[in-house]
């Protein structure tokens, strides 16, 4: 299932959590790192990944 350009599920990656396309990263982890201070580029850097993906997933977890 593919959710966005930056954003897929898949069962066999991460339980079937929503990850940044091409990594393991779970959505829920990049949230979980700016929710507790970490910078935009710390973010990226930290998981190799781009700001591009950084804001997909902030849009996806968004209400």
């Amino acid at each position: 299932m593919k959710l966005s350009k930056e954003i897929t599920i898949d069962p066999a990656i991460q339980g079937g959590r929503p990850v940044i396309k091409g990594t393991r990263v779970a959505v829920h982890i990049v949230v979980g790192s700016l929710a507790g201070g970490m910078s935009i580029e710390e973010v990226c850097e930290q998981y190799r990944v781009t700001e591009e993906q950084m804001r997909a997933a902030l849009a996806y977890a968004a209400p």
